[in-house]
């Protein structure tokens, strides 16, 4: 019997490629304001976003804190006036219409549909960003489900988010399921919380010192075939 039946993906970094979407949105919204752009602006946005959703995962902030906090952190260190809110509103739709796509991404999803496998969507994104890009792209099709933290109330890596999943799929079988993404310490923690096999998508050659050990590893989306 082949082993896994169900590939639960990740969205960012895993089957899109979230920097370029957020460099392309930041930038169009940040000069839409009359701002002057400069890469480094876009970095110091970056390293406040992802450390807060780092807080995130941790539930030590909510969704909603991210939306707005990261934007009222960047433009006081920049003494610059927006309305963070009004800010982040316009921020979500241009993020929204970002729908790139990993190298592979299409490729695996198709190779995975062929051989009648199922695939699913596990986000801690925010829902407007994630259901908009979904529907923007071409793997659309081929995604049975999205499953997105700010709807279930709970985010990974947290257990209670995938008892959602499971109590979502239909026939879902634990031992044949296997998550897939770039985050260890969401993703794969996630999985290893809930008792699946996992595959860390490790694009960027980095070094695991976290101590969080998945069941794969991988640094391209097309490796998957052998695990199918």
């Amino acid at each position: 019997m082949e082993k896994y039946e169900f590939f639960l993906f990740d969205a960012d970094g895993t089957l899109f490629d979230f920097n370029l979407a957020e460099a392309r949105a930041f930038r169009t919204v940040y000069e839409e304001c009359g701002f002057a752009y400069s890469d480094d602006i876009l970095k110091r946005y970056s390293e406040i976003n992802e450390r807060l959703w780092k807080s995130f995962e941790k539930a030590e902030v909510t969704i909603d804190e991210i939306k707005t906090q990261r934007f009222v952190r960047l433009f006081k260190e920049l003494g610059v006036y927006h309305d963070e809110y009004d800010f982040n509103e316009r921020y979500v739709v241009e993020l929204g219409k970002g729908a790139f796509l990993i190298d592979g991404a299409k490729e695996i999803c198709e190779e995975l549909i062929s051989n009648d496998k199922k695939i699913y969507i596990i986000t801690n994104g925010i829902t407007k960003v994630q259901v908009a890009r979904l529907g923007y792209s071409t793997i659309k099709e081929y995604v049975s489900d999205i499953f997105i933290s700010e709807l279930i109330g709970f985010q990974k890596p947290d257990a209670r988010y995938f008892e959602h999943v499971f109590a979502n799929i239909p026939k879902v079988e634990k031992n044949r399921m296997l998550v897939i993404g770039d985050s260890l310490t969401a993703d794969i923690q996630g999985g290893i919380n809930a008792g699946l096999d996992t595959c860390w998508f490790n694009y960027k050659n980095a070094d695991n010192n976290s101590g969080i050990v998945p069941t794969y590893e991988i640094n391209k989306l097309d490796e998957l075939t052998k695990l199918m």
